[in-house]
């Protein structure tokens, strides 16, 4: 979980991505789980900028959450642009990349979440990774608020920001924007079933557990690789 300073990045295929043996058992662990609680304790906070830019601009800002598999520790990135570096594992793990941006004067976060793609590996597991990140996202969001409070402290607007979560994957299944409604709502997994048609992601992962082939598949997936 070490970091090294590179040049800016912007998302987009990594050349290898193939996931490892352990990550795959970690991730169905997770499934197989209550969704994780957030512990403070555990998160280090990194900001990337100035001392104005942190406390004044909440556009742009760009969030990079990645965590350790051994360990359970969570590394929140705050910066005005993406590192190269902050975007490694974002292709090879489950780590989430967001920004706030502004349209018509209006916020949104935007998250994204890399669920399979372009190796044939991740494809395999993309059902799964989806769940996860649906599962997990308000511990993501949390742990946003926690490590940036400062911001949403002196901005309390942004708290009514929407969050928009981006599911990245060669599957079209899974390659769909959802929108989970205000900061404040989606951060306690609140108001997702009324946006675009799209299904509360909470009904979604109900509907995975009562179907045992896709269980079945999640685990066949990780130990079979």
């Amino acid at each position: 979980c070490k970091t090294r300073t590179q040049s800016p990045a912007v998302l987009f295929p990594a050349p290898d991505s193939t996931p490892s043996y352990n990550a795959l058992i970690f991730q169905a662990a997770r499934l197989l789980s209550s969704p994780a609680r957030f512990e403070a304790s555990k998160l280090k906070i990194l900001f990337r900028g100035d001392e104005v830019w942190r406390r004044e601009k909440i556009v742009p800002r760009i969030y990079t959450l990645s965590h350790c598999d051994l360990t359970a520790n969570l590394t929140l990135t705050i910066s005005n642009i993406i590192h190269r570096e902050q975007l490694e594992g974002w292709y090879n793990k489950d780590d989430v990349v967001a920004e706030w941006t502004e349209v018509d004067e209006k916020l949104f976060l935007n998250v994204h979440c890399h669920v399979s793609g372009p190796d044939s590996f991740w494809d395999m597991a993309a059902e799964f990774r989806y769940h996860i990140f649906s599962k997990e996202l308000p511990l993501v969001l949390e742990a946003l608020l926690y490590g940036d409070s400062e911001l949403f402290r002196d901005h309390p607007g942004s708290m009514d920001g929407v969050v928009r979560v981006f599911f990245h994957s060669s599957i079209d299944k899974y390659n769909r924007t959802e929108y989970w409604g205000p900061l404040r709502d989606a951060a306690v997994g609140k108001g997702v079933e009324r946006i675009n048609g799209y299904s509360l992601a909470i009904m979604e992962n109900s509907k995975f557990w009562d179907d045992p082939k896709s269980i079945f598949f999640a685990l066949a997936t990780t130990f079979l690789l």
